[in-house]
């Protein structure tokens, strides 16, 4: 119980929502035109009714970092009060148009200290994908991201969905499902996840994706607070970094 405590403020919970590059396939750089296409004969395997060329660039190309971006991260850290039995989760949303900028901002938070970075998925979604689009973008990886030449037990990385796995190379497990076997409320209310790039380029509504994408944050974490049992008689007090004027202390 205290090892876990000792640690707990070290997880960094993530969240990543990310949209195509660009709205319509036709304003892609025509090289990157000629790579999707060759990548949407394979997509379009899964679904042969597909036939025009680009026609699934808009609802698939943002989940592949070469063609898509990054629009908003949230993160989240728990601060501990052993004495009243309480966590505060303090959460923040990096959300830009500016990818680049984005990317520069949660640089800067990733190279304040040594995080153990958790997300649902993460290991095969949000890490790499964050890992790419800031090489694209010129940015050096923070050190939480540097993975290379690493033995696997030196990567500072969680996974809520591996941890559920139990060691199961075949189960998948959405977030939402997890949320809903443990009793946590729901994070698609309004939005979720096929409907990003919708409303990212046909509504410009940024901020409602960052809303989303704060409740994911907060999923995950309470998810990976309910794989700790023994710690449910805790008070978790959630804290939205604008909704606060303290700096996190360690």
């Amino acid at each position: 119980m205290a090892d876990f405590f000792d640690h707990l403020s070290d997880i960094l919970f993530l969240d990543i929502e990310t949209a195509s590059q660009t709205e319509k396939f036709d304003e892609l750089d025509s090289r990157l035109q000629e790579e999707w296409i060759k990548k949407e004969r394979l997509i379009r395997l899964e679904n042969p009714a597909e036939v025009a060329p680009g026609s699934l660039y808009f609802d698939r190309a943002g989940i592949h970092a070469e063609f898509g971006q990054v629009i908003c991260v949230g993160v989240g850290f728990f601060q501990t009060k052993k004495k009243d039995k309480k966590l505060i989760f303090r959460s923040k949303i990096f959300g830009d148009s500016d990818e680049r900028e984005l990317l520069l901002s949660l640089n800067d938070l990733l190279n304040k200290k040594k995080w153990v970075l958790c997300a649902h998925n993460g290991k095969e979604f949000d890490f790499p994908y964050l890992c790419r689009r800031m090489l694209i973008q010129g940015i050096p990886l923070p050190e939480p991201l540097q993975i290379a030449g690493r033995k696997p037990w030196e990567v500072r990385h969680l996974d809520t969905m591996e941890l559920w796995k139990f060691g199961d190379y075949k189960h998948y497990t959405r977030l939402e499902l997890l949320a809903a076997v443990f009793g946590i409320p729901t994070s698609k209310d309004g939005i979720d996840g096929s409907q990003v790039n919708s409303a990212f380029y046909h509504e410009n509504d940024l901020e409602k994706i960052k809303k989303y994408c704060l409740r994911d944050v907060e999923v995950t974490a309470r998810i990976y607070m309910a794989m700790h049992p023994q710690l449910d008689e805790l008070n978790i007090e959630i804290v939205h970094s604008e909704e606060s004027k303290k700096d996190h202390k360690d």
